[in-house]
């Protein structure tokens, strides 16, 4: 059966369960909408955009600063509008950069008032609106509603809501019903939780009062700083859509995602999952920096889909045979659970996520050079100290160290240098798969077997024995989708054999490294596919952002924390101080707290909403005054802008959670 959307033909249903396909990159054709003069979805490219920081209210500062997002990329510009007089300044706004001759859509961000939302509609080409907080309740209360209650609550929203939908149809303004993990309303929270489902269920319930209304010029987005809810969300939202026979275009983006190569990552590894099972008609990265660094981020990652569509349909190597249905599929696409395996020594099992390195081109007479994987050489006391993120095993190929490597840092070598060592402590081979089947000597400990994700057969896989772990490699242009296809036969035939994810960047420059690596390798982690990380890129990358990279990923998926978590929004014109500088001066006493997520909102909007599973927050709340919150607890209110952080560090030694910093 189809269904008939606009101009799109829409399957009722979807190969992939939440996408067109699990092993071949296609895109989700979705319906198109009108902003401006720069549609999306539908064929068009993926669209870039970003949110300025400036008061709203500073006209000229507005335009300034518009007028750089869009010369790094942005093709849509949104621009906060808490109250009326903002939404009014928005027309200001648009006239000075029509007078510039600029004619970038304008999206006016809106929470809490309708009134503003329904001006900004009359003049900007597009209204965000976010379903939590517009015309609903977000106490943190708990309140039971009765069926009949719950309807009431419904109706009186659609009452609300319905004068914006007029005007929008009214002046052709498109909307993004925006969905965030943090924000979702007293109402949604009693019947759902706290849950991806929640997320959609709550976009649902606007998008069908828009069609009740003949209002199709929609664009949805299902937020969270958690990648795991965020992907998890969209999913739903996409099956749920195709359900009731909706194909409405994806605005995608981690919210509060952080700065440096830290939001980077966070981003990449939520967004890029998506884009890689071809979701995604707009995206967003929220980088705790000025707006006209998030475009280029933005368009890196989307230009990696733009080739891919070209590249797929010459040198694709997997083929109609080996297309995954959903139906099929051995694990859960809309909750996380770690594949299970057998631990060889410390792989798999209830192991943390290992991170592997080569350093076969490094100076091998020289200890110093483990620095830059975390363990840092004392000539003096002869010995290393670990850094938080020291790598677990580094490959030294045919190459042999003149000094003693630290204890717990294993030592992986090819097959036959292996065989000639005379001291095999912490030394293992790497073997491959024709070597392992002819071998008469192996490691009775570990024995890393090399394998092509589209290699081996069920026989093949028949003769693993329980001391190895196999390091799985692709050069597919859709490698994710080989490497996911390759952990999906081995859990099929109950393999519980730890897996290593290799994957190699040759001639990828260090910025897009990141976004690759975060995409590809976090996807697959974020499904709960894989026991270790191991990239390869060009030297001039450097040991250091490798090692960084690897770790970055594994904390992004929530799979192995290895430092705190900043859980930092990317400010905006409602933001009540220096975002930027604060988070630096909170980092700079905090970031040793391994394991600890701090929230640091610049307003009550992105608030104890946003910072949804951080610890602690740090949350501006007027001029100079900050709100302090152990989880969703407001915990002291109105502190002086002067003090708070030596406030908040005082709550978290009050919880037992602070350690001094060692040297």
């Amino acid at each position: 059966m189809e269904e008939v959307l606009g101009q799109h033909t829409l399957l009722s249903t979807l190969d992939g369960g939440y996408c067109n396909s699990l092993t071949q990159y296609s895109r989700f054709l979705t319906r198109e909408v009108a902003i401006g003069d720069v549609p999306m979805g539908g064929l068009n490219p993926i669209r870039i955009q970003s949110m300025t920081t400036t008061d709203t209210m500073d006209t000229l500062g507005t335009v300034e600063q518009t007028i750089r997002m869009v010369n790094s990329g942005c093709e849509y510009v949104r621009i906060t509008a808490p109250s009326m007089k903002e939404a009014e300044n928005l027309a200001n706004i648009k006239k000075e950069l029509r007078l510039r001759g600029y004619t970038v859509p304008l999206v006016a961000d809106i929470h809490f008032t309708p009134n503003a939302a329904e001006a900004a509609a009359r003049i900007v080409e597009k209204v965000r609106v976010n379903p939590g907080n517009y015309a609903d309740k977000k106490r943190f209360e708990n309140i039971e509603y009765t069926q009949q209650a719950y309807q009431a609550e419904l109706e009186r929203i659609y009452k609300k809501f319905t004068p914006l939908v007029k005007i929008c149809k009214e002046y052709g303004t498109a909307m993004r019903i925006g969905t965030n993990h943090g924000s979702l309303s007293d109402r949604i929270m009693s019947h759902y939780g706290d849950t991806p489902r929640g997320m959609v269920e709550s976009a649902m319930e606007f998008i069908r009062m828009c069609e009740d209304l003949n209002y199709y010029n929609l664009v949805i987005s299902m937020k969270a700083s958690n990648t795991q809810v965020m992907v998890q969300a969209y999913r739903l939202l996409v099956e749920t859509m195709v359900k009731e026979g909706m194909n409405y275009p994806l605005h995608l983006g981690v919210t509060e995602a952080g700065d440096g190569e830290d939001g980077r990552i966070k981003s990449a590894v939520g967004i890029g999952t998506l884009l890689e099972d071809g979701l995604g008609d707009t995206i967003r990265v929220s980088l705790t920096e000025d707006p006209e660094f998030e475009a280029p981020v933005a368009k890196a990652m989307a230009l990696r889909y733009e080739k891919r569509v070209i590249a797929t349909v010459q040198n694709e190597r997997l083929n109609p045979e080996k297309k995954i249905s959903s139906k099929e599929l051995p694990y859960s696409l809309y909750e996380y659970n770690r594949r299970h395996t057998t631990a060889v020594q410390h792989i798999g099992g209830h192991h943390h996520p290992i991170v592997m390195l080569d350093v076969s081109a490094e100076n091998l007479k020289d200890p110093y050079f483990l620095t830059a994987v975390g363990y840092k050489y004392s000539a003096g006391l002869d010995k290393y100290n670990l850094a938080d993120q020291a790598c677990d095993m580094v490959y030294l190929g045919d190459q042999l160290p003149s000094f003693s490597f630290p204890g717990n840092l294993k030592q992986v070598y090819n097959y036959n240098t292996w065989l000639l060592l005379k001291d095999k402590n912490n030394c293992h081979p790497l073997l491959s798969f024709e070597e392992y089947k002819t071998a008469t000597l192996k490691d009775e400990l570990l024995n890393l077997v090399k394998v092509d994700a589209a290699g081996l057969t069920e026989q093949d896989f028949s003769i693993l024995k329980d001391n190895v772990v196999l390091v799985v490699e692709t050069s597919a242009i859709h490698g994710m989708a080989e490497q996911r296809s390759f952990f999906i036969s081995l859990m099929k035939l109950n393999i519980q054999v730890p897996v290593i994810i290799k994957r190699t960047y040759p001639g990828v420059k260090a910025d897009d490294l990141m976004l690759y690596a975060a995409t590809d390798i976090g996807a697959l982690f974020t499904d709960g596919l894989g026991d270790g990380i191991w990239m390869d890129a060009d030297a001039s990358v450097g040991l250091p952002l490798m090692n960084a990279t690897s770790f970055g990923i594994l904390q992004a998926t929530r799979t192995r924390i290895s430092k705190t978590e900043y859980i930092s929004c990317p400010s905006c014109g409602r933001t009540l101080f220096d975002l930027q500088e604060t988070t630096q001066l909170i980092r700079s006493r905090t970031d040793h707290l391994k394991g600890i997520k701090i929230g640091i909102m610049g307003c009550i909007v992105n608030g104890p909403g946003e910072m949804a599973d951080a610890d602690y927050g740090y949350v501006g709340t007027g001029p100079d005054k900050i709100t302090l919150y152990r989880g969703k607890e407001v915990v002291k209110k109105n502190v002086n802008a002067a003090r708070a952080l030596d406030d908040l560090i005082d709550l978290i030694k009050e919880d037992g959670n602070w350690v001094e910093v060692t040297a």
